[in-house]
């Protein structure tokens, strides 16, 4: 097998993993949220996000103002910055769930694609 050849196989291998991947997170969505859409899902959880928002906002402006004793535009940025990730906290915990469905439904259709590379490649003689 020279490099050109090899090298189409690993490209189409990569597709199929790559399809796979894809086609187990839409799976693994759909199984999660059945018969609700994905837009009505996220604007809830960014809803229930909005309490760490307020937290993280909150801690960043009274860090930036212990820094400075005034309140400053660095204050204000600290304000943004902790609301920003609280914000993002909280949306990653309110998607955990959705997350967890749909990477392990991605892994398992990647598992079943290489198997099915492996035994194109090592085929098994059973007679």
């Amino acid at each position: 097998m020279n490099f050109v050849e090899w090298s189409k196989s690993n490209v189409n291998y990569g597709r199929k993993l790559m399809d796979s991947v894809v086609e187990g997170a839409r799976e693994g969505e759909s199984e999660f949220l059945k018969e609700e859409s994905l837009g009505p899902y996220l604007e809830k959880s960014a809803f229930r996000a909005i309490a760490p928002t307020i937290i993280g906002a909150s801690l960043g402006l009274v860090g930036g103002y212990l820094e400075n004793r005034r309140f400053r535009n660095r204050t204000l940025l600290f304000g943004l910055l902790g609301g920003a990730l609280g914000f993002g906290a909280g949306i990653a915990w309110e998607n955990r769930n959705l997350t967890a469905s749909v990477a392990s439904r991605a892994w398992k259709r990647i598992n079943k694609t290489r198997d099915e590379h492996w035994f194109e490649k090592n085929p098994i003689d059973y007679a």
